[in-house]
């Protein structure tokens, strides 16, 4: 019975510390696509901003330029929106990480105190057996 039970219990923990493993990997790519959004807004920021000035120029090219940076300005806005989208998304991805590991963890506890108790009646019960067998031989010494 303490066979299986161990057993089932190495297959928990297998499956929670596979679950984990997904999650580190969910991870590892929002994070990659939270640093392209940050460097797709650093890029467009460096475009509105070297873009130049409209005032000096041509009135016709004044209103591109204008128009030009308004519509980098209301893309990067929008990034912004999704990359704090993403972020919230993240926070939560993490929260799940975290509960996923301590499973792992309390059910990789409760692994290692089965196998001491399993192990432990096993000492026991051979240290029982060596008893019995010295005994025997010690009372067939007495006669």
């Amino acid at each position: 019975m303490s066979q299986q039970k161990i057993r089932n219990l190495t297959t928990l923990v297998a499956l929670r510390h596979t679950e984990v493993e997904r999650l580190q990997t969910e991870m590892a790519e929002k994070t990659s696509v939270r640093d392209r959004y940050q460097k797709n807004l650093d890029r467009l920021t460096t475009l509105y901003t070297n873009s130049g000035a409209s005032g000096n120029l041509h009135p016709a090219l004044a209103g591109n330029c204008g128009d030009y940076k308004q519509a980098v300005m209301a893309m990067a806005d929008s990034h912004r929106l999704d990359l704090h989208m993403h972020e919230a998304d993240m926070a939560v991805s993490q929260q799940a990480l975290n509960a996923a590991w301590a499973k792992r963890e309390v059910m990789g506890k409760v692994l290692s105190k089965e196998q001491k108790i399993v192990s432990q009646e096993k000492n026991a019960k051979e240290r029982k057996q060596h008893d019995d067998l010295a005994t025997q031989l010690w009372l067939r010494g007495q006669k």
